[in-house]
């Protein structure tokens, strides 16, 4: 099967070696990804950060030839269980009519103190 990766500019995929994203026949798993602008900031709003984080995500899908209707699961870990209402409508909203199997976890701390919000997901292309 063919493998095909798309990147997405972070300065961790040289550095630690990975790809925003990898496709392997019908299937792309897209890593866990950040709220990271091109400028290297960070918006504190938490709907603002799980915005930016599927803009991201969906744009490697895309890039790899898969869309939103494509997504089959989604993981979203918070670091405070006050943001999972603004997150989780982000979700809703992004999903709208898909509903994936998705996941939603509070963990100690992320990578970057100004994160709020890490997600994932894994899409199946017809």
């Amino acid at each position: 099967m063919t493998r095909t990766s798309a990147r997405s500019g972070s300065p961790f995929e040289s550095t630690i070696g990975f790809s925003r994203a990898v496709r392997v026949g019908n299937t792309v798993a897209v890593s866990g990804t950040a709220p990271v602008w091109p400028d290297g900031s960070c918006d504190p709003d938490p709907a603002a950060q799980a915005r930016r984080c599927w803009e991201i995500m969906l744009t490697a899908l895309e890039e790899l030839g898969g869309s939103v209707s494509d997504v089959i699961r989604t993981r979203q870990y918070l670091v405070d269980p006050a943001d999972a209402d603004a997150v989780g409508l982000v979700h809703g909203d992004v999903f709208q009519g898909v509903q994936p199997a998705s996941t939603m976890v509070v963990v100690k701390e992320l990578l970057d103190p100004r994160w709020k919000v890490e997600m994932e997901l894994d899409a199946v292309i017809p």
